[in-house]
């Protein structure tokens, strides 16, 4: 696993998801070129082929997320008892994750999860409480298998769904 270098181009790349496909080749080097988010890929040490990618750029947790501000403050005294109870809170979005088709169903989504995960744990990289994600539809059972869970219930009938991971849980 390694950072995409700055400049670099993919040049191809399947996990039968068009838009997937789309960003790790023609958009991630756009992106780190505007500071917007930092991609990373997984490849055969033997032929370089990408195998699996994600994207990671920084987010919140705020106010703004929720229906009303009654719902935020519920969910901030279930995260935070009596202390810390400011009006965001800090977050890594995961904007992109994919597994080149080849791999699919070999818990390397799974792994890729737990070492974003304890990316933001170990040595406590940047202050980071949260994992986000705008979860396909189709990925939902993906994510909740791996204990995210919804932030909040005003997009049920989108096409994504907002879902979080509270990094104090591994702790």
């Amino acid at each position: 696993m390694r950072r995409l270098n700055a400049g670099e181009r993919i040049a191809a790349f399947d996990c039968q998801d068009a838009d997937l496909n789309d960003f790790i080749v023609n958009e991630a080097a756009l992106y780190r070129e505007a500071l917007l988010a930092v991609t990373y890929v997984v490849e055969d040490k033997s032929t370089r082929e990408v195998l699996a990618y994600f994207s990671l750029t920084n987010d919140k947790v705020s106010i703004s997320d929720f229906e009303s501000k009654a719902d935020f403050n519920r969910f901030r005294k279930q995260k935070f008892v009596n202390e810390k109870r400011i009006r965001s809170y800090p977050a890594i979005k995961i904007g992109r994750l994919a597994i080149a088709k080849s791999i699919q169903h070999q818990s390397v989504g799974t792994y890729l999860l737990e070492f974003i995960e304890d990316y933001f744990i170990v040595d406590n990289k940047s202050g980071c409480r949260f994992v986000t994600v705008d979860a396909y539809v189709d990925a939902i059972p993906f994510y909740i298998k791996n204990n995210y869970q919804f932030l909040n219930n005003d997009d049920e009938d989108k096409n994504t769904r907002v879902m979080y991971f509270d990094l104090a849980s591994l702790l």
